[in-house]
């Protein structure tokens, strides 16, 4: 080995061994300084500690000094509830004696006046046997004598009087039923516009009437097939008719015709087309009309397909007069009424609106259309209440609430007020003046009045001609009369009186 590296070798060992002494003196006094810090620290914590501790025991001692002096003021608290409640039971003991005597009181009084009524008692029989002795009547004897001879004795007097009070009653109860119908007349008696469904469609041209008929009339044929309804061409100059007894098979011939006329293609295949499509949209009216109907008469939360049966009712008329639009007129007056007397409103308003829905179906089904309104309300759950009160408007079932009653007034009203049905003003005087003049020209008559918009006569007959007997047959000449000479919706009630009168002064 040189020398030179030699030397080199080790005065590189030298320099690590001196490195490292240095380094092992640095970490000592950097131990001895750490030891120290920790050291230091250390008694820090412990002043801290201290002084934590100092304050906790203090403000442990402020707690309990506060804690004894709450007890302290609950205990006082409780000592004073403790005497008031004391006081408080040592008064209701005082009462409870108190009360105690004066109910041994009161007993004692009740049983004295138990006493005095026996002895009043033994009394009064004591002295109604006198009575009797005397008397030798018993007291139901003497008491039914009595009221007979104030009978006797006052008999014109009691008659008369119960006369006047009947007469009175009867006058006020007529007077008041008046005006409530007056206010409904005139709160909802506006005119009903007659809407008599007559299924005339107007041809535009004559070349139009060709394809309508087609050849050798298959166009024709198809469409009756199609809808059920007669076609009569030529009958009315620039109209084709539509025949049927069925008023919704007319609407929906109506609106698939006119339909085809617009088109111009008639042939068997469009017509077919044509009349599924009025049937839809004849549908949806009738829906349409049903609701509006309910909305207006306010009767609501009926059946979907309730409502579309009433809206059927727009396409049938009775005398002219829309019916479905006549029952609504009449739910309305059906309210008024209803409120007036005290009746169920709700039930009056559905009754007077449901009254006719029998007559949608009236021409398939048997039976009269009350009959068959009652089974389509069952049907489809509606109150009882309701049916009642439609089904006796036609009086053929009794009358067996207020509501019934309101539902029969409102439909003679709505029926037969000037304006309402198809009867122009004059056709309706003349009426009344036909009805008047069949009963004056017969024997015995003093004076006739047509009343009540021509639905009853009031015939006054003398009672020097015509006895109790021949007034019956009276009344019935007047009403076969009436039958085999004028026409009238509904029915005439022909009411003969014949009253005598005595008249005298007293001077």
């Amino acid at each position: 080995m040189p020398p030179t590296f030699a030397l080199a070798l080790a005065m590189l060992l030298l320099g690590a061994a001196a490195g490292y002494y240095f380094r092992y003196l640095h970490a000592l006094s950097k131990k001895r300084s750490l030891e120290l810090d920790i050291k230091e620290r250390e008694v820090e914590a412990e002043k801290k500690a201290i002084e934590i501790l100092e304050k906790a025991e203090a403000k442990a001692a402020a707690i309990l000094n506060e804690s004894k002096q709450e007890r302290k003021e609950q205990e006082n608290k409780l000592s004073q509830k403790e005497a008031h409640l004391l006081k408080r039971e040592e008064l209701i003991d005082s009462r409870q004696i108190d009360l105690d005597s004066q109910k041994e009181l009161i007993q004692n009084k009740i049983d004295q006046i138990k006493a005095i009524k026996v002895q009043l008692d033994e009394r009064a029989l004591e002295i109604n046997k006198k009575i009797e002795e005397v008397a030798g009547l018993t007291v139901e004897q003497a008491y039914e004598r009595l009221v007979t001879k104030v009978e006797i004795e006052h008999e014109d007097d009691l008659r008369a009087r119960i006369q006047k009070l009947d007469r009175q009653s009867s006058d006020v109860y007529e007077a008041k039923a008046q005006n409530i119908l007056l206010a409904a007349i005139h709160r909802v008696g506006n005119n009903i516009p007659s809407n008599v469904m007559t299924a005339h469609v107007e041809i535009p041209s004559d070349d139009l009437k060709g394809k309508v008929i087609g050849k050798e009339g298959r166009n024709v044929r198809a469409f009756e097939r199609a809808t059920g309804v007669d076609v009569l061409i030529d009958e009315t100059p620039g109209y084709i008719v539509l025949s049927s007894f069925d008023p919704i098979r007319r609407e929906i011939a109506r609106v698939a015709l006119e339909a085809l006329l617009k088109d111009g293609r008639i042939q068997p295949a469009k017509i077919e087309e044509a009349v599924d499509l009025a049937r839809k949209e004849v549908a949806t009216i009738v829906r349409k009309m049903g609701e509006k109907a309910t909305y207006e008469a306010g009767v609501p939360n009926l059946h979907p397909d309730l409502v579309s049966i009433i809206g059927r009712l727009h396409f049938r008329t009775s005398y002219g007069q829309n019916v479905l639009w006549h029952s609504v007129e009449m739910a309305h007056m059906a309210a008024i009424i209803a409120e007036e007397v005290g009746a169920d409103v709700a039930i009056a308003r559905a009754g007077a609106l449901l009254h006719d829905i029998g007559k949608t179906v009236s021409h398939e089904v048997a039976g009269t259309h009350v009959e068959i309104g009652i089974r389509i309300l069952q049907k489809y759950g509606v109150d009882e209440r309701v049916i009642l009160a439609m089904r006796a408007h036609h009086e053929e079932y009794p009358y067996e609430t207020p509501e019934s009653i309101i539902v029969q007034v409102a439909d003679a009203i709505s029926g037969s007020r000037p304006g309402a049905r198809r009867d122009s003003i004059e056709n309706y005087i003349k009426r009344l003046t036909d009805l008047e003049a069949i009963a004056t020209t017969l024997k015995g008559v003093d004076k006739a009045f047509a009343i009540a918009a021509g639905r009853e006569v009031r015939v006054l007959v003398n009672p020097e001609s015509l006895n109790d007997l021949e007034i019956h047959t009276l009344a019935r000449t007047i009403a076969t009369t009436i039958e085999s000479k004028l026409r009238y919706p509904g029915e005439i009630k022909v009411h003969v009186i014949r009253e005598t009168r005595v008249v005298s002064y007293a001077r």
